[in-house]
This record gives C-alpha cells, structure tokens and sequence, in this order.
C-alpha cells in the first residue's frame, strides 16, 4: 500500500508578520497593514511593541482613528505604553494626525520617557491647531529636559504653521532655528512657509541661504515664484537648476511644476523645449507629466498639437482618466465643444469611466436632452452629491431656465462649498427672483459659511432688478464691508450697477470713486449709469477719463456712449463716436448699436437718416431696430413709416403686444380712429392682450403696486385728497392738461380725468403722503412715461419743494425745482 506524506509547513511568527507589516507600512500600503494586524490578532500569535509601533503609522497615515484606538488598548494590556518609548511616540503621532490633540498629549504626559521624535509629534499638533504659545512653551521645556530639537522638529512645526498661514510665528522659529544651519531640510521648510504666506523675498533668502540644496529645494522655489505670480523668476530659478544638473538631478516633480509655468507663460516654444527634455529624461511615460504636456498644449491654443499627442498615448495604451478628463477641458476651453462631447463618447467606447472632474466639465456643454442621459448616469454612479458635479448640474439648468431642477441639485450636494451656494444665489438672480436669492444667502450665513466675493457681486445683482427693495441692497453693500469684500472689483462694479439701476446715482458714483482697481465692466457701467439717468455730460467726461487712461473700450462702451447722446440730444457727438468706434477702432457695430443710432436720429425726427442707416446695415434689421423706429413715428405722428416698422416687427414677433400698441395710439394721435379699431380687432382675434400699465413705490422696505385709477390701496382717499390738492396748485401755476396723450376717441373731460389718475401720479401722491420731506421720492413704471404726467412731475417738485426720480422702460428721470435731467428730450 502506498504511503502518504504530509509537508507541514512552520506557524508563522511575531517576526514575519513583522517583516510583513515594516514593508506594508513603508510601502503606503495602510489597508494592508491593518489586515495583517487583524490576521494577527484572530491567529493568537503575540504582538511586540514592534507590531503595535508598525499599526499606530498605519493608523495614522490612513487617518483610521478606531484601528488605532484598538492598537492603544493593546499597548496598555501588554505594558508596551509605559516600557517603550517608539510605542509612545507613534500613539502620540496617530493621535495627532488622525486629529486628536487632547488624546495625544494625555498619552505624552503619561509616557515615562520621551525622546526627540515624540517632541515633534506633540509639537506639530499644537503648532496645526494655531496654539504658537503653546509650541513655544513646549519648545522651552524640551531644553530643559535636554532634549535638542533637530532639522525634523523645525520642519515639522514649520510646515504645520505653512499650512496655517501663521508667518510670525514662523519667523520666530526661523530665528531659533538658524544657529543649526540651514540645511536641505530646514530650508525647504522654510521657503514653504514664505511662500505660502506670500512673502516671496523671504522665501528666496531662505532658499539662497541653504547650504545644500535638493531637488525638493529647487522645486519649492520654482513652486513658490509660480504661485505668487512670478513666473519670470521661477524660469530662472530653473535655467539655474539645470546648470546645476550634475548635482541635482531634474524630478519629476520638476517637470510637473515646469509644465505649470509653461501654461501661465502660454509660451509654445518653450512648451516644445521642454516636451524634448521631458523625452530625453524618459520622463514621457509618467501619467501626470502627459497630461501636464497637453495642457500645456492647449492653454497656448495648440489644441491640435494637443490632439496629436494625447493620439500617441492612446497607442501606447489607455490613457487614465485624468488625460480623458485634460483633453476634454482643453477642446472646451478652446471653443470646440462638438468635439469635447465626441471625445466624452470616446472615453467611454475606451471603457475608461469617468470622475467627477470629467462629469462636472462635460455637463456644462450638453444639449438639453443629453444633460437629462448624463444627470441620471451621474445618478447611478452616485456623483450627485459631488460639489463640483452638483455645482455643474446646477449651472447647466439655471442656463435653461429650469429652476426648480437647479434647486434639486444644489439640494443633493452633501458638502456645498461657496462655490455651489453662490451658483445658486446666481440661479435666482438670473430668474429676477431676489427673494429666493436672499433666502440662499441668509440659509449660508447661518450655516456658518462665509460669503466671498463672488457670492456679494452675485446677490447684489439680484438686488439691482426692478421688483427688489433699494434697502436690500444697501444692507448687503454693508455686509460685503463687514467682510471685507466691498473693494474687490466684481463687488464693487456690481454696486455701481445696482446703484445706478435703482435710481441712486451719486451713490453708484462714490462706489466707482472709490474702486481701487477698474475694469473696462467698471467704466462701462458708470457710462451707461449716467446715460440712463440723462447727465449726457458727465457719462462723456467719464468716457473722455477712460480714453485718457488707455482702457480697452468696447461695444458695451459704446453703447453706453451712444445712449448718453441720444438722451441729452447730442446728434454730431453721438455720429462722431459711432464713426470713432468704426473707423479707429474697428470695432464691429451690433444689432444693439444700430438700435441706439437709429434711437439717436429717431428722437431728433430725423426719421429718414434713420430710415437710411436701417437700408446700409450689413445684417438685417432685427426686432430691437424696428420697435425702436417704431416708437419714434408714434413720437413724431409719421403714421405711414410707422406702419412698415410695425408690419417688420409683427414679422419677428407676431405675440409682441408692444408693436400692435404703438400702431394703434400712432393712428389714434394721427386721428385715424378706424386704424386704431382695426390693429385692436387683429389684436383680439390673436388673442394679444395690452401690458397693464403699473407704478411702483417703495416704502418704509414695503413695495406697493398701482394701476390707473386704482381704489385698492387703503389710503386711497388720501391719495385722491392729496391729487386734488395738487390739482388745484397745478392751475394756479397756469398748468393745462395735453389730452393728446389720451388715446381714445372720449369728451374732453373724460381725457383730463384718464390723464390726472395714471398710475405715476397714483404713486407719486401716496409717496408725498407717506415719506418724509427731504427724502427722494422714487417710482418705477414699467411703460414709458407720457408727456402730460413728465410736465406735471416738473410742476409738483416746485409746488411742493421734493425732488422725484421716475424710472421708465426707457431711462431715469430726475425730477427737481421745475426740471428734468432728461431736459425734456425724454
């Protein structure tokens, strides 16, 4: 009978599952020292401090604070804790990273003996929680114990106070520092630290200082002038890097930080040079400097270069995700978006799937229909919650108007950072809602996040819409002050719009006074501001300011430019800056500047220079051009031109009842009673119903509404007593009513009665009644003012000594002592 043997293999030891875990925890490899540990455990084997020290590093870098606390237990039971050092100072090290200071400093006070790793350990934690008196105290009773800081200790603290942007008390320690010398170590600490605090000079002494610099020193240097802005420096501290190439040898991390200056240089020649180092180095395998390279590519608007490269790595294989993700951004950032969305089908025909970095850039160039098949792969793939991806979710159905669907996303993100919630302040901001805008911020205050910039120009730009109280603004002007926000450049160049929109003028001029820093957005909305509110004069003096400082204008300019001459009636000055923008600065005129031409002809009844600018534009005229041309017929009874401009305006479009009105009252001011029935009869069989003319006021914070002849405010018979009042001081100053602005076929008593109760005079009434003298009475009507009512307001600021501001569909005005800014070229 055959025998058979049996090989029994020997029980493993402490000692190899030490080996075990040494390489495990050297190699970055946590989960798998953890494992080890619990096999250890469940096998009855005995752990040594050497076992217990390997698990706590585990702990620590994996940030697993319940494995660690499990390995403290341990120690305790078997008396490692009190007998060996090393276990001491890994638990305080865990306790430390994983972010329990308390717990590490009770085990250090606990801990019989402590050496000079233990120290830095405990001196790091005070150091990252911002407790300088606390790490100098320690610092102190260290010496006195005689136990000397090292290189590792300064480094350690040092890089913890980088992190906390604490540069003074940096500096300090730089100064105890510095009878060691200053080696690889302490040095690159220290550049760190300047550099992160944005003292560059310091950084750079620091760096010259080091004796023996490495590669790590170079890096951080070149790193340090990179992110303050210094790109020039950082190329040099590289060309001295390579001199110095047979002492230090060029890292990848050299490449990668070099591929960085690259793109801010946007520089494709020394792209080039360096692409041939990166090869000659054999650098051109490593995922992060390919992807590096193609951004480089791309930010110097090679995207063909950088096509043809990201081609090559896909014959060497499937590029990661990161390179999927890097030419997808670059075909968007160069305005390609059909092939951004090409090579998304790509990657995913490559079966590479994608992060969240690759969903967030791709969802902001989808289609409708395609945004609703990428959100519910997002779904399954569980990146809803994602800040960037939500964030992006959020932005793409605010751009279609889908509110509702935005909210939802902003609501599934779990951690919203201040770039989510100020995308949905902006969200409502676009849909004219201020209340929803304001209820996001206040929800954002009190979840203890702070507003940015961003978030202040964002909210008071929801402040500037029509329907939103002018105190809302004012309150968040003050909170963007409190935070210290009210100078940054967005900020501040959305408080002089939304200053300007509400009527404030001069306060929309103090704000743009007292910028610091102006961009062509900032002049431009100073120009249109005063060219809105009819001051012709100081809108061109702005302008002039702008041309003296040699500020990039543009058709916004312009725009506002033309606006101010058309309502100040400066007919040459507005022809000669539309042939300036033309023929000097070969500036392309848009539909909206024609609009504004035709506007500047229309207003001074030179209706067939404007006739003859509308015949040379090089593209049709468009709705904007026609409607405008339109109402200057209504203004100048030029019933037969006024007819064509309404039939091409109908054309665009035909549910616009701006165009039917304005060619009814044009046949009624023309006395052609028969035309104006017929454009209402059409008006009726499209179903086409008149916008109702309305009148805002605000008071004491609270908006009120009125219409003609309304009766529905509770103070109606104060408003009617106090019309009446002025009624009466109107005759007496000689005033007679203009019925010709009643456009119905009625008794002439019927007009006078039509005329004295429309709804700026409504308004008007109940503010006198019901706001302080010597404040500003300010109304907002969303149709044009008549003329009639423009010489009542002029009388009623003399009668009764108020200054009123009236903002129409079309402009400000600025009524005070008998006159208008508009100059009566309203």
């Amino acid at each position: 009978m055959p025998t058979t043997c049996s090989i029994k293999f020997p029980r493993p030891t402490t000692s190899h599952y030490n080996s075990l875990l040494f390489g495990y925890s050297r190699g970055g490899l946590n989960e798998a020292a953890l494992k080890t540990y619990a096999d250890v455990n469940r096998s009855g084997i005995a752990a040594d401090q050497f076992t217990i020290s390997c698990v706590l590093k585990a702990s620590a870098d994996s940030g697993n604070l319940p494995f660690g606390r499990q390995a403290h237990c341990q120690s305790i039971k078997n008396g490692f804790l009190s007998s060996d050092v090393s276990v001491g100072s890994s638990l305080v090290n865990m306790y430390i990273k994983t972010g329990c200071l308390e717990s590490g400093n009770r085990v250090f006070e606990e801990m019989r003996e402590h050496n000079v790793v233990t120290w830095t350990s405990l001196l790091t934690g005070f150091a990252k929680n911002r407790m300088i008196q606390k790490v100098a105290e320690l610092l102190g009773e260290m010496r006195l114990r005689n136990v000397e800081p090292n290189f590792f200790t300064y480094s350690a603290v040092l890089g913890a106070l980088a992190d906390e942007s604490a540069v003074e008390s940096g500096a300090q320690l730089h100064g105890m520092a510095v009878k060691h010398g200053l080696n690889s170590i302490l040095g690159n600490s220290l550049v760190s630290l300047y550099a992160k605090c944005g003292m560059i000079r310091e950084a750079e002494d620091a760096f010259d200082d080091t004796q023996l610099k490495d590669a790590v020193s170079w890096n951080g240097m070149m790193e340090g002038f990179i992110t303050n802005g210094f790109e020039l420096e950082a190329l040099e501290v590289f060309s001295r890097m390579r001199l110095a190439a047979s002492c230090v040898r060029l890292t990848e991390s050299t490449f990668a930080t070099v591929l960085k200056l690259c793109g801010n240089l946007k520089e494709v020649g020394f792209v080039r040079q360096i692409h041939s180092q990166v090869v000659k180095y054999g650098y051109d395998c490593y995922d992060n400097i390919t992807t590096n390279l193609m951004v480089c590519y791309m930010k110097t608007s090679e995207m063909n270069e950088a096509a043809k490269f990201f081609s090559s790595v896909i014959n060497g294989g499937v590029p990661s995700v990161i390179s999927w993700t890097a030419i997808i951004k670059g075909y968007q950032q160069n305005g390609r978006e059909e092939e951004a969305i090409d090579m998304f089908l790509e990657m995913k025909r490559w079966k590479v799937k994608p992060n969240h970095f690759t969903y967030s850039t791709i969802i902001s160039l989808l289609p409708e229909r395609s945004l609703f098949q990428v959100h519910a792969e997002v779904v399954k793939v569980s990146y809803e919650s994602s800040p960037s991806v939500g964030t992006a979710l959020l932005d793409a159905y605010t751009k279609l108007g889908r509110i509702n669907d935005a909210a939802k996303a902003f609501e599934r993100i779990e951690e919203k950072d201040i770039v989510a919630w100020s995308a949905m302040v902006v969200a409502y901001a676009q849909q004219d809602n201020t209340e929803g805008a304001v209820k996001v911020y206040q929800k954002l205050v009190n979840e203890g996040i702070n507003p940015n910039e961003y978030t202040f120009s964002s909210i008071i730009n929801a402040c500037a819409i029509q329907s939103a109280a002018t105190e809302q603004g004012k309150q968040f002007h003050a909170n963007s002050i409190k935070f210290g926000y009210n100078n940054a450049l967005m900020v501040s160049s959305a408080l002089v719009t939304m200053y300007s929109k509400k009527g404030d003028i001069e306060s929309a001029n103090t704000v743009f006074s007292r910028q610091q820093e102006r961009d062509t957005v900032s002049w431009n909305s100073m120009i249109s501001g005063y060219a809105q509110h009819g001051y012709g004069e100081k809108a061109l003096k702005i302008f002039r300011e702008m041309q003296n400082r040699n500020i990039q204008m543009d058709e916004i300019t312009f725009i506002g430019v033309i606006s101010a001459c058309t309502h100040a009636g400066m007919i040459q000055e507005g022809e000669m800056y539309f042939d300036m923008m033309v023929k000097k600065l070969h500036l392309s005129p848009t539909m909206e500047i024609y609009s504004c031409m035709v506007d500047l002809y229309g207003r001074a009844g030179m209706l067939t220079k404007a006739t003859a600018l509308i015949d040379q534009m090089p593209f049709p005229a468009g709705p904007t051009v026609w409607r405008t041309l339109l109402a200057a017929c209504r203004v100048h009874g030029h019933l037969e031109l006024g007819k064509i401009a309404a039939e091409k305006l109908i054309s665009f479009q035909p549910q616009d009842s701006s165009a039917y009105v304005l060619l009814a009252n044009l046949c009624a001011a023309a006395g052609n009673w028969m035309g104006r029935a017929q454009v209402r009869k059409m008006m009726d069989e499209k179903e086409i119903k008149k916008e109702t003319g309305f009148s805002w006021i605000e008071v004491k914070n609270k908006t009120y509404s009125f219409m003609a002849g309304d009766v529905s405010h509770p103070l109606s018979d104060q408003i009617y007593a106090k019309l009446a009042q002025v009624s009466i001081r109107l005759k007496e100053k000689g005033y007679r009513p203009d019925t010709t602005y009643v456009l119905h076929d009625i008794e002439e008593e019927q007009k006078e009665a039509m005329l004295s109760r429309h709804s700026e005079r409504l308004a008007i009434a109940f503010g006198l009644i019901s706001i302080p003298p010597g404040i500003i009475v300010r109304v907002i009507k969303n149709l044009r003012v008549c003329g009639d009512c423009h010489t009542v307001i002029k009388l009623i600021t003399e009668i009764e000594g108020r200054d009123i501001v009236v903002r129409d569909s079309n402009r400000f005005h600025h009524f005070s002592k008998g006159s208008c800014s508009c100059g009566d070229y309203w």
